[in-house]
């Protein structure tokens, strides 16, 4: 199972300059890539449910034609393009969605998610601190632990309308589900075919007359 926990963090200046720095190019690769299948005459539905058949460039391919890509994180940009493909999935199960939108640089509210591999992502022996990739450690406010035995999947760094950054880790556990094995003994076992059944007993008449009349007296 998944679990997400948000804290709240408190980047120096030069780690705010580079997460700023990080936003950008992730909406603007998310913009290049939006754009590039509206060029195309659209993304069809065979592009959003098969991503294999690639017919559009890859965030390498963006990075080679802009190489100012390649200083900022390159699992935030490789996210960027699973997004928009999910916006895609999401649009063409329901048009009510809406077709995907760019992304404007005057929104406030800014994020890019990260993925840990092999402990690139975790959290500092003295509980202060995160590390990022691409960010070093960043002073972290632990109000809530991290349970032993809880996988770090992924990171995602967010900055509110108001400016204050929090980080979401999503992790992953494993839960012990015990079968439920039936006990001959504590079966409990209905004959509805019984008389007194009031699944198969029927009202008599008189019954049904005599309740009948007391409904319209009340």
């Amino acid at each position: 199972m998944n679990k997400a926990y948000r804290l709240r963090i408190y980047p120096t200046s030069e780690q705010e300059s580079m997460i700023r720095q990080t936003f950008g190019c992730v909406r603007f690769l998310y913009n290049q890539m939006l754009a590039e299948r509206k060029d195309k005459s659209g993304c069809d539905q065979a592009d959003a449910e098969r991503p294999n058949r690639q017919k559009y460039r890859t965030p390498a391919a963006f990075k080679t034609a802009f190489p100012w890509l390649r200083e900022v994180d390159s699992l935030a940009l490789c996210n960027a393009e699973l997004n928009l493909k999910s916006a895609f999935h999401r649009f063409f199960r329901d048009k009510r969605n809406g077709y995907p939108k760019f992304k404007s640089r005057k929104n406030p509210v800014q994020s890019y998610t990260t993925n840990n591999q092999k402990g690139t992502i975790r959290i500092t022996a003295d509980r202060k601190h995160v590390r990022i990739p691409k960010l070093g450690e960043i002073r972290i406010k632990l109000h809530r632990q991290i349970p032993n035995g809880h996988t770090i999947k992924s990171a995602t760094i967010s900055r509110s309308s108001s400016g204050s950054y929090h980080i979401a880790i999503l992790t992953h556990y494993e839960i012990d589900v015990k079968p439920i094995v039936p006990q001959p003994d504590k079966v409990l076992g209905l004959d509805y075919s019984s008389k007194g059944s009031t699944s198969t007993t029927r009202m008599q008449p008189q019954i049904i007359r005599s309740t009948s009349a007391k409904w319209r007296l009340g």
